[in-house]
Parts: C-alpha cells; sequence; structure tokens
C-alpha cells in the first residue's frame, strides 16, 4: 500500500520480474538468487485492466490457455477436467459461453485470474485487484485471493485504501511513501507498532486509511523520523520468516536454474492454436471483419457506377486512369488503417500472456501475420473484381489476375506498414501517424505529379512509394503488354488529348516500365518491412521491461 507516486506499482512490476532494466539490487527466492526465466514460468501477473480477447467465449479463452500452458503431455480429458475445477471454483462455470466483452466487471476480474491458474503457479501478483469494483465484487474478488493463499500460494497484491473489512482479510503489510517503506509486518500489527512511535489510530478509524494518512504527510513528516524505528522493527523480526514463499522447494528451482527454461508447447504447436485463436476472434470482429466487408463492397458499387463502362472508351482513358488510381488508394487505405488502429490494443493482450509465459513472439506475430492475410486478400479481391467489371476493363484472365495480384500485393504491403507503425506507437499516436504517412507515398505515385517533371533532386522518393508500384502496376495490367487501339465515335468529333494505350503509357512515363518487376518490389517491401516489424516489437518489449 501506499498514497499515489509511493512507488507500488514500480516494485511490483521489479518484483514480479515485468522490470528488470534500470534496477539494482538483488532478489531472493527462500535465500536463492532468482532466476528471471524460471521464476517467470513459477508466477504470474494478473495486471490491474483486465486484457482479454472480447470476441471469445469464457470456455474457448480457457481452453486456448490450457492448450499453451500445459501442454500436449496433459491430455485433453485432464485439461477440461482442471478447467471444470476452476470455473466452479470462481463461479464462473455458467458464463461459460459468454463472450469476455459481455461479461461484468467482476466476472472478467475472475477470468483473468481463472486464465493463470490453469498451471497452478505458486505465486500470484495482482496489480489493483478491486480497481473499478462495487464493495461486493471487491469482496468476493479478496475473499477469493484469500482463498487462493490459503491453497498455498503466495498472492501479492497492490491494493488502494481498502476498507477495515477487506484490509482485515490480509495477512502482511508493505507500506510505501514516496518509495521508502515506512512499516512492513502482519496486518493486525500496524496499529500497535503506529502506537508504540506516537502515531494513535483512533478506535473507529479504518487503519488502511490512517496509514495512507500518516505516508502522505497529513500528520506532519512523521514517517521519515520513524524510518530509523521502522529499521530496526524490520530487523529485529524472525529471519526466518519468508514473504515470497513459493510452493516449491529450493532444490526444484534450482534443478530448473541450471538449464534454459522451454514452453510448454513447442513453436509450431504455439502457432496453431494463436492461429486458430486469431482467426475465431477476427470472424466475429464487427470491426475488423463485417464493416471492412461491407465496406468494400459498398464502395466497389459506388465505384462502379460513377465509372460505369469507360474502361473501353478510348475517350475517356483518362477518366479511367483517375478510376484505376483510386483503386489502388482505396486498397491501401482499407488495409492500412484497421490495422493501425486495432494492432495496439491486441499489444496489451500479448504483452500480459507472453510475460506470463505463455507463448514466443515469433510464434504470436507469425499467427497473427498469417490470420490477417486471408481476410485482405478476400476483401480485396470483392472489391477489384466488382470495379474491374462494372468498369468495363479488358475481359482477359490474364489482365484481370495481374490487376488482382497487385492490388492484393498494394494491400498486403500497406497492412504490413499498419502493423509496424502499431507495433512502434501506442494506438492515439499511431492514428494520426498512420494517415500522415499516406500522403508522401500517394504524393508520388506518379498520378498527381508526372515523375519526369518531379525535380532533380527529389526523383528517388518515388521510387520509396509503395503505391506507385502499386499504380504503374495496375496500368501496366490495364493498358500494357501491347493492347489494342481503343476505339470511340467521341474522338472522330473532337480532339481526344490521348488516343491509344501506348500514348497514354508514355504520358505517364510507363511506357519502359516492367509489370512483374513492380510486383517483385512489393513482395520484397511486404517480406522486409515484416522482418523490421518484428524486430521493433521486440525491441519494444525489452524497452517496457
Amino acid at each position: 500500500m501506499g498514497p499515489s507516486g509511493a512507488g507500488k506499482s514500480t516494485l511490483m512490476n521489479i518484483v514480479a520480474g515485468y522490470k528488470t532494466s534500470d534496477v539494482s539490487g538483488s532478489i531472493l527466492i527462500n535465500g536463492s538468487e532468482r532466476n528471471q526465466r524460471t521464476f517467470r514460468k513459477l508466477s504470474c501477473y494478473i495486471m490491474q485492466d483486465d486484457c482479454l480477447l472480447p470476441q471469445l467465449t469464457v470456455q474457448e479463452a480457457m481452453d486456448v490457455s490450457a492448450s499453451l500452458k500445459l501442454g500436449k503431455n496433459v491430455s485433453n480429458s485432464a485439461k477440461d477436467t482442471v478447467i471444470q475445477e476452476i470455473l466452479d471454483l470462481l463461479n464462473l462455470a455458467d458464463n461459460r459461453n459468454t463472450r469476455t466483452i459481455n461479461l461484468s466487471g467482476g466476472q472478467r476480474k475472475r477470468l483473468s485470474i481463472a486464465l493463470e491458474l490453469v498451471n497452478n503457479p505458486p505465486v500470484m501478483f495482482f496489480d489493483e485487484p478491486t480497481s473499478g469494483l462495487d464493495s461486493s465484487s471487491c469482496y468476493q474478488c479478496i475473499s477469493l485471493l484469500k482463498l487462493l493463499a490459503k491453497g498455498g500460494r503466495t498472492v501479492i497484491c497492490t491494493i488502494h485504501q481498502p476498507s477495515a473489512r477487506l484490509f482485515e482479510m490480509f495477512d502482511y503489510l508493505y507500506t510505501l511513501a514516496e518509495g521508502q517503506c515506512i512499516y512492513q509486518g502482519k496486518v493486525n500489527e500496524l496499529v500497535p507498532f503506529l502506537s508504540s512511535v506516537g502515531l494513535d489510530c483512533p478506535s473507529s478509524h479504518n487503519p488502511a486509511n490512517y496509514i495512507i494518512e500518516v505516508a502522505s504527510g497529513e500528520y506532519g513528516n512523521v514517517w521519515a523520523q520513524r524510518l530509523a524505528t521502522v529499521t530496526e522493527q524490520k530487523s529485529g523480526r524472525d529471519k526466518t520468516e519468508k514473504h515470497l514463499r513459493p510452493v516449491t522447494h529450493t532444490r526444484s528451482l534450482e534443478k530448473f536454474s541450471k538449464k534454459p527454461i522451454v514452453y510448454p508447447t513447442s513453436g509450431l504447436e504455439q502457432f496453431w492454436i494463436l492461429l486458430k485463436r486469431t482467426l475465431k476472434s477476427t470472424l466475429r470482429d464487427q470491426t475488423l471483419t463485417h464493416l471492412r466487408l461491407s465496406s468494400h463492397a459498398v464502395i466497389g458499387l459506388l465505384l462502379g457506377v460513377i465509372c460505369f463502362d469507360i474502361g473501353s472508351d478510348a475517350a475517356k482513358l483518362i477518366s479511367n486512369m483517375g478510376c484505376i488510381f483510386i483503386v489502388v488508394v482505396f486498397t491501401m487505405l482499407s488495409a492500412l488503417m484497421p490495422t493501425i488502429l486495432i494492432f495496439p490494443t491486441e499489444m496489451k493482450v500479448f504483452w500480459k500472456e507472453h510475460l506470463n509465459y505463455w507463448y514466443s513472439l515469433k510464434s504470436f506475430f507469425l499467427a497473427k501475420t498469417m490470420a490477417d492475410l486471408p481476410f485482405q486478400i478476400v476483401f480485396t479481391i470483392s472489391f477489384v473484381t466488382t470495379v474491374y467489371y462494372m468498369t468495363g476493363q479488358p475481359m482477359e484472365t490474364n489482365r484481370l489476375f495481374m490487376f488482382l495480384t497487385i492490388n492484393i500485393l498494394t494491400a498486403v504491403v500497406a497492412q504490413s506498414i499498419g502493423l509496424l507503425i502499431g507495433a512502434a506507437l501506442d494506438v492515439e499516436t499511431a492514428s494520426y501517424i498512420g494517415p500522415i504517412t499516406t500522403l508522401p507515398v500517394v504524393l508520388f505515385a506518379g498520378f498527381f505529379i508526372n515523375i519526369k517533371d518531379i525535380p532533380k533532386p527529389l526523383k528517388w522518393i518515388p521510387y520509396g512509394s509503395y503505391v506507385k508500384y502499386g499504380f504503374e502496376g495496375a496500368m501496366l495490367a490495364i493498358y500494357g503488354f501491347d493492347r489494342e487501339k481503343l476505339e470511340s465515335a467521341q474522338c472522330d468529333v473532337t480532339d481526344c488529348i490521348v488516343t491509344s494505350p501506348k500514348m497514354l503509357l508514355e504520358k505517364m512515363s510507363m511506357d519502359d516500365a516492367w509489370f512483374w518487376l513492380d510486383a517483385a518490389v512489393l513482395v520484397a517491401l511486404f517480406v522486409v518491412i515484416r522482418i523490421i516489424a518484428y524486430f521493433v516489437l521486440r525491441c519494444k518489449l525489452k524497452l517496457m521491461q
């Protein structure tokens, strides 16, 4: 306990192993130096915010946890038994088919605990477990933690001014003020200790509130004056008393620390479990799937109506070029923005599960990458095909295939950039940076400004624009490969600016371009950006620790 800014969360993160950089000192378990990887496997950290995937049911979330944390050596029937016992213990059995987004605050908190109880960790950390709960839910939550502690686990919490009833349920108290410990000992010994140093807690006063008032300086800077007394009190306590008591023998800890700790499941199994979970969540997500699919259909029909049957009219070559450019830009934006907005929110779930030793970063990133690709490909095909046929583009299978290919590649590259931005930044910053990054790549795509007209010092910029390769490839798919000259009655009575596909490509400085080179560049960008996104995510994890 302690007032705001006292250092509770920092101390909790250090002890739990979530913060390892810029920290000095030592942490001992049963008198032995803590092995970080071993301890992470023996403990779990339930954060203040309930980091849960909203579209999964309670049963599905528990199945994933059991599959990842228990491994294939435990039979499915044994896993089902464990899940049933935990759900019964936490009073969640009746909610097993309820999606987590529809759970109450108390139920979400209990589910967060249930997910970590699957492998029966001996040490459990809770950051503000009663935050956001009403008084009844608070009591149920603390009663549950008391039950877990009685079962032989060490339960460590930060808690913000509990009621007297809740306060009495705890065994030990560690109180902080400005980063210093002002009391460490049994809860029922707090009031006598305060009296011994001249601080008499009124009988009608909640001791938890009183110690916070003392730590906040409401009775003067008393705690600093009494720090020496506190130190004597701590040093005089029974030295065999251990506040961190994992339910495992010291010999077992030493055995674990001598060899590297591996995950309960292999990397391939982790990937497969996470892939199925991500696919299931994505299919149920209204924003990520249903809204994107409907927007592709509506915009495709709208663009098809506006540009209806202009693809074979020689007098409308310039208008058709604008239509092609809009198709490329829409596939880019529709892939970029949802990824930027959704991925940072999923990072909270990943951060919690990864540091609680569920799975590796590689398995998560690969599953996330593979799960999103089919949806993006299907959305792009539905949109592009609708526009292609409604606007009267050449009914040639090879041209349609190339047009689809180049737009799909543009979409997946944009999606990769969304992953990179989402991995590097928080959702607020990412939602601003994302649209800003589209401006230069669209501006130098070759539609608004001809490549030949760009000043020499800036001529290199278009080659860094992936939209340039997408637009150029789309134009070549429609007008390249020696397409025949188009006819139009309007060109017989008016002067048409461009009269043939070849002339259009020349004016756009695309006459020497290669379609398959554009496609190859987009494939290379896709691979490179995904690799960069992975290492950015890896560096961010280290910085967060």
